[in-house]
């Protein structure tokens, strides 16, 4: 889907003379805002933003100080694999 937006031309000036990628900010911007409101999922974001791996999700989302979502219940099955992968 493609999206148009209308942005004052000072506005828009002065993003373009900061050599910043107006279209890349706005696409991350709706990515981040949509990721902590739990309307998008980290798999969504991946693929909205062009990302191969899940690392640069994650730095991605860190470096705009967000991060991922991390329930106890992740927790708990992530502690269980590593005491199964530990006992072998």
């Amino acid at each position: 889907m493609q999206v148009i937006i209308d942005l004052p031309e000072d506005v828009a000036r002065q993003l373009q003379a900061n050599e910043q990628d107006v279209e890349r900010n706005v696409l991350e911007a709706i990515a981040l805002e949509n990721y902590r409101s739990g309307k998008l999922t980290q798999a969504q974001v991946r693929k909205m933003l062009g990302f191969q791996t899940d690392l640069q999700v994650d730095a991605f989302l860190k470096a705009h100080n967000v991060y991922l979502e991390y329930s106890i219940e992740d927790f708990e099955k992530d502690r269980e694999t590593l005491e199964r992968a530990l006992a072998k």
